[in-house]
C-alpha cells in the first residue's frame, strides 16, 4: 500500500522560487571585485537567475552540459548556481586556488562547454584559454564599464548577456536524480576527481543543513559566507539561505581580517562559516584593537570545518567575540556535510575545560548520515571513544562513484565510503579525527595522532601555525618533527615549546625536534599541505640519530 501524499521532485530551482515567493525582500549583500558594496534581494536574484538561463541557452547551453564558474562569493555566482542547475545544465564551481596545470585538466575533463570568471582571473584565463579545448564561450562577470583589453577570443560580457535577456524563464521538469552541479577535490594525492551532485541530493543537504542540530539557519539570520563558493558549493549555504530566507553576506576576494571585521561589524552578522587560516587572520587583527570585538559585533556562533579546530581559537572566540565555535566535519565527497558539534543538554552545565573536550570533537552525524568506524582487515570497532579506526560514511548526499568513473569502486560491501580519515566515535555519537591515515605517525608500533600535537602546540601564546609530520627514525620506525611558525614580531625557542607541550600531551608523543619556518604550505582548501611538507623535509634526520 502507497502513501496519499502528494509527489513533488526535489529540484534547486525549487529553493530560489521559494525564496522569492516567501522571503522576497531578505538581502544578498555582497563586496565586488569592481569594489563598491552590491546590496540585493532573493527576488533580485530569482529574476536575474531567470535571465542568466536564458542567455545561457542562446549561448547553445544544452541540458547536462557542464558551466564553469572561476569566481569568489557575489552575488553573480550565486544567480549562477540557481540559472545553470534550474535550465538542467551542471553548474561546475571551479577552484582558482589550484595550479594551473590542475585547473587545465579539470575544465578539459569535465568537457565544460562555458566558463564564467571574475575579473581577478582575466590573467588566469588568458592563459589558459588557448589549453581549454571544450569551451566555446568565456564570460567575464561585470558590466561593460569594466570590461578589460586582453587576449581571451570572443570575450563577453556577464552584464550585456543579462540586459538582452528576459527574466521570463520557464525551469524545465527535470529528473530529480539528474546532475546539478560538480566539484573536483583538491588533489593533494594525484590529480582531482570529479563529485556529481545530484538535485536530490542537494536539496536534501541543504534541509540537513538547516536544522537545529546543524547549522540552525534561520530567517533571523544574517550568514557571513567566508568558505567560498567554488569549495564544496560554500558548504550549502547559498541553497540552504534560499531555503530559510536568511540574509547572506558574501565577501568577494577580500578575506584579509580587516575586511571580514568589517563586515562582520557593518552588516551584524550572527553566523559566519570559514576554514581555521582565515579565522587566524581575523583573531590577528582582533588582537591589535583596542576594544574587544564583542563590544560591537552580533555574532552568535562561528561554524568552522575543513581542518582541526585548535583549543585556543575556540576560546578566542567565546572571550573576545562572544561567539560559540561549532566545529563540522565533511569533505568533497559529501557534499560536506557529515558532522557538526553542537553540544547536548547534558554538556551545557559541564565546567569550561570539559565542555571545550566536547568542542574540540567533529560532532555528531547529522540526519540521514550514517558512520562506522573500521580496522585495517575491515572489521567493525566500538563506538567507545577509545577504539581509533578508519571512519567510513554513508547517506543520501554522500558520493557512490566518481565523475567519469575515475579510482573504480569507492564504497564497501554495506555502501560506505571510506573518507580517508582515522578517527573515535564516542557513546554519545561525537566523532573525532584523529589523522587522516596517510599522516598518522607510527611509532614503535603505536599511533600518535599528529592534529592533536598541532592543536596543542597552537596554544602556546606565541605560536601562530603549527604542523606536524613523520619523520624515519631507525629505531622506532617515525617520530614527530614540529614544525612552527611563529608570530609576526615573537621570538621563540625550541626548549620553549616543548616544555609547553610536556604537560599537555603523553611524553612519548613529545616532537623530537622542533623547527622554525617563516610559513606553512597549504592546500587549495586552506588545509595544511602535509605532502609538500613532508618533501620539503624528507632529507630531514634528527639530532643525534
Amino acid at each position: 500500500m502507497f502513501g496519499l501524499m502528494q509527489d513533488h521532485k526535489l529540484l534547486v530551482p525549487s529553493l530560489i522560487e521559494h525564496a522569492a515567493a516567501c522571503h522576497p525582500d531578505a538581502e544578498i549583500v555582497s563586496r565586488t571585485v569592481e569594489g563598491p558594496i552590491h546590496r540585493c534581494t532573493y527576488r533580485d536574484i530569482h529574476g536575474r537567475a531567470k535571465q542568466a538561463a536564458n542567455a545561457l541557452s542562446a549561448l547553445g547551453v544544452q541540458r547536462g552540459e557542464r558551466v564553469a564558474t572561476l569566481a569568489w562569493n557575489g552575488y553573480r555566482h550565486m544567480e549562477l548556481y540557481f540559472a545553470v542547475s534550474g535550465m538542467g545544465a551542471v553548474l561546475h564551481t571551479v577552484n582558482p586556488r589550484l595550479f594551473p596545470e590542475q585547473l587545465e585538466y579539470i575544465i578539459n575533463h569535465a568537457e565544460d562547454a562555458v566558463l564564467c570568471f571574475d575579473l581577478s582571473f582575466v590573467a588566469l584565463v588568458e592563459k589558459l584559454a588557448p589549453q581549454l579545448k571544450s569551451v566555446r564561450a568565456f564570460v567575464l562577470m561585470t558590466d561593460r564599464a569594466h570590461m578589460p583589453e586582453c587576449a581571451i577570443p570572443g570575450l563577453l560580457c556577464y552584464e550585456d548577456l543579462l540586459a538582452a535577456e528576459s527574466s521570463d524563464y520557464a525551469w524545465p521538469d527535470l529528473d530529480e536524480c539528474s546532475a546539478a552541479s560538480l566539484c573536483y577535490t583538491s588533489g593533494t594525492t594525484g590529480m582531482p576527481k570529479g563529485v556529481l551532485y545530484s538535485h536530490r541530493s542537494t536539496v536534501l543537504h541543504a534541509f540537513g543543513a538547516c536544522t537545529a542540530d546543524s547549522f540552525a539557519l534561520g530567517r533571523s539570520d544574517t550568514a557571513l559566507l567566508v568558505v567560498p563558493m567554488f569549495h564544496v558549493n560554500a558548504w550549502s549555504m547559498p541553497y540552504a539561505g534560499a531555503m530559510s530566507g536568511a540574509k547572506l553576506v558574501l565577501p568577494g576576494p577580500a578575506l584579509d581580517g580587516a575586511s571580514v571585521y568589517a563586515l562582520l561589524r557593518d552588516e551584524r552578522v550572527t553566523l559566519a562559516l570559514g576554514v581555521p587560516t582565515v579565522w587566524m587572520m581575523l583573531l590577528q587583527h582582533a588582537s591589535t584593537m583596542g576594544s574587544k570585538p564583542v563590544e560591537e559585533l552580533m555574532l552568535d556562533r562561528v561554524v568552522i570545518g575543513g581542518a582541526a579546530v585548535p583549543r585556543a581559537m575556540v576560546e578566542a572566540f567565546e572571550r573576545d567575540f562572544g561567539a560559540s565555535v561549532v566545529h563540522a566535519w565533511g569533505m568533497t565527497e559529501t557534499s560536506p556535510v557529515g558532522t557538526v558539534c553542537n553540544l547536548l543538554p547534558v554538556h551545557r552545565a559541564l565546567p569550561l575545560e570539559e565542555r571545550l573536550q566536547v568542542q574540540a570533537k567533529q560532532g555528531r552525524a547529522v540526519f540521514g548520515v550514517s558512520l562506522k568506524l573500521t580496522d585495517d582487515e575491515g572489521r567493525r570497532l566500538p563506538h567507545d571513544g577509545q577504539a581509533a579506526g578508519h571512519l567510513k560514511i554513508r547517506g543520501p548526499w554522500v558520493a557512490r562513484a566518481y565523475y567519469r568513473d575515475e579510482g573504480g569502486p569507492i564504497l564497501d560491501d554495506e555502501g560506505y565510503f571510506d573518507t580517508g580519515d582515522v578517527a573515535t566515535i564516542d557513546p554519545d555519537g561525537y566523532m573525532q579525527i584523529t589523522d587522516r591515515s596517510k599522516d598518522v605517525i607510527k611509532s614503535g608500533g603505536e599511533w600518535i595522532s599528529s592534529i592533536t600535537l598541532e592543536n596543542a602546540a597552537m596554544g602556546h601564546p606565541l605560536v601562530a601555525e603549527a604542523a606536524v609530520i613523520g619523520i624515519a627514525h631507525p629505531k622506532w620506525q617515525e617520530r614527530p618533527l614540529l614544525l612552527v611558525v611563529v608570530k609576526d614580531g615573537q621570538t621563540l625557542e625550541r626548549e620553549s615549546v616543548l616544555h609547553y607541550l610536556s604537560d599537555r600531551v603523553a611524553k612519548w608523543w613529545l616532537p623530537d625536534d622542533v623547527v622554525f619556518v617563516p610559513k606553512l604550505a597549504h592546500t587549495a582548501t586552506g588545509k595544511l599541505h602535509k605532502a609538500v611538507l613532508r618533501e620539503q623535509f624528507r632529507d630531514y634526520s634528527f639530532p643525534g640519530v
